[in-house]
């Protein structure tokens, strides 16, 4: 990362999975959240546009958070069912599971 703790991607989803993606977002698995949280990620946001989705949150330590993520059993079953669903894939057992964009520009 570029030394901010913000942290952003952009991913599309495969149009047949659209609308489960959404209900998914829209109720997640409560414990998801809470290995979020436990992993040091906040202000999470998702925005969609179409099938394209853009995610952005706040981490003193990806690198941590990504590895917590990674053990976390509920964690990989969400993402077992919605890897599925993306154009491309994510995998934690990647070095970089998720590419982040590049910051140019915060107003504070």
């Amino acid at each position: 990362m570029n030394g901010s703790n913000k942290y952003a991607w952009t991913w599309r989803i495969k149009e047949e999975h659209l609308a489960a993606y959404v209900e998914m977002h829209l109720q997640p698995w409560p414990k998801v959240l809470v290995e979020h949280s436990q992993a040091g990620i906040r202000n999470y946001s998702i925005f969609q546009q179409g099938n394209q989705f853009f995610y952005c949150f706040e981490c003193d330590d990806t690198e941590a958070a990504f590895a917590y993520i990674k053990k976390s059993e509920v964690c990989q079953r969400w993402n077992a069912i919605t890897s599925k669903m993306v154009e491309g894939s994510f995998d934690f057992n990647e070095p970089d599971p998720i590419v982040a964009m590049r910051e140019v520009f915060f107003l504070r």
